[in-house]
């Protein structure tokens, strides 16, 4: 059966609500006008209806997300552009408590009247403005690492209304623990996470040994990595994990976030990634032709952030950029080389390659035990 098509989902509003985000500003701009300058837009079919709840309940998700969910697909074979809807409070409370909710609702009415927001003021950020991201960490009923809600969390569970088994497959920087917590209880949910795993950075959670709880006990799947990874060892990594995640689990659906803060250049000046490392891994799981929800993350290099998601763009759609930044709004920001590529940094790799051995048959082992 071929690949459907993708869905692009976007709307002027939802960027301007994006790029209000202090820590992130313009970045969900940024990104969307470098893809319609590489004319990755040009042959989509604009769409006045809009997406399913799913999508708008991605509340960090940048202007960028993609997916190949077939129920949100049109009847031409032609990528479609799709406007996000706003998700209700009974959507977003099948995960997050209607206390949390309502204490959301109402910093929402004081922050209306004051006219502003403050980065304090994000923590209580309500549901309404959304940050440029896919903000992964909050709980159920509090705020954690500039995530107020859990959009991911309720992707899945959107996705779980039609699909029997979903995997979460977490590639950025720090680790999945929000959308891990949220079903380390459940065998219908694997969580898998790439991630930095150091003392004192943050959340100082996901080491090889934390594999879910009870009838969720193995279907958390975290691969610790230290700092200075390139794209070669990473992709061997990624590629022998989920080979064996598929193999055990079985996925009908996938959800695949791809942060842009491993890449080099980037403030947390971890990983020594590139576009090309990550866009390997995005084609491993691809390759499997499942329902495949692909959001962002993560990525305070603004120019770089751009540059990656741009070209994972072009991946999904089989498409290769030419190396020069086309002229565009932002194009003073890609200076002074001006091009798509980012050059790895001298960061020396941490990664010794016994130890990435050990992480990987402990990950075998508890596999076996999957169902």
């Amino acid at each position: 059966m071929a690949a459907a098509p993708p869905v692009y989902v976007y709307s002027p509003e939802y960027v301007a609500l994006c790029d209000s985000l202090c820590k992130v500003p313009k970045r969900a701009s940024m990104v969307h006008s470098l893809i319609e300058a590489y004319s990755l837009l040009d042959q989509m079919t604009n769409s006045q209806k809009k997406a399913p709840s799913l999508r708008r309940l991605k509340l960090g998700v940048p202007a960028e997300p993609w997916s190949l969910c077939p129920d949100a697909l049109p009847s031409s074979s032609l990528p479609r552009i799709v406007k996000p809807k706003v998700a209700s409070m009974e959507e977003m409370a099948s995960f997050h408590t209607d206390a949390y909710l309502q204490h959301l609702q109402k910093v929402m009415t004081v922050q209306l009247q004051k006219g502003s927001l403050s980065m304090q003021q994000l923590w209580e950020e309500p549901p309404s403005l959304q940050p440029s991201a896919c903000w992964t960490a909050s709980a159920r009923d509090e705020a954690s690492g500039f995530c107020y809600l859990n959009d991911a969390v309720l992707g899945i569970l959107r996705l779980r209304q039609k699909f029997d088994r979903v995997l979460y497959i977490d590639l950025d920087l720090h680790h999945g623990d929000g959308v891990e917590d949220a079903f380390s209880f459940t065998s219908k949910v694997m969580t898998v996470s790439l991630h930095k795993f150091s003392p004192g950075f943050f959340p100082g959670t996901g080491d090889v040994t934390d594999v879910g709880l009870g009838k969720g006990r193995y279907y958390s799947v975290n691969v610790p990595i230290q700092d200075g990874i390139q794209d070669e060892k990473y992709y061997q990594i990624c590629e022998t994990v989920l080979k064996e995640v598929y193999a055990a689990f079985n996925p009908d659906a996938v959800v695949l976030q791809l942060g842009a803060d491993t890449i080099a250049g980037d403030p947390m000046c971890s990983f020594n990634m590139t576009p090309d490392g990550v866009g390997k891994c995005l084609k491993y799981v691809l390759q499997w032709q499942l329902a495949t929800l692909i959001l962002g993350g993560g990525g305070y290099n603004l120019a770089n952030t751009a540059r990656c998601w741009t070209y994972l763009t072009g991946v999904i759609l089989g498409r290769t950029l030419c190396s020069e930044i086309p002229d565009h709004e932002f194009f003073t920001e890609y200076g002074p080389d001006y091009v798509l590529e980012i050059t790895p940094s001298c960061r020396p790799d941490r990664n010794e390659p016994q130890r990435i051995q050990e992480i990987l048959n402990s990950i075998k082992g508890n596999l076996k035990h999957v169902v």
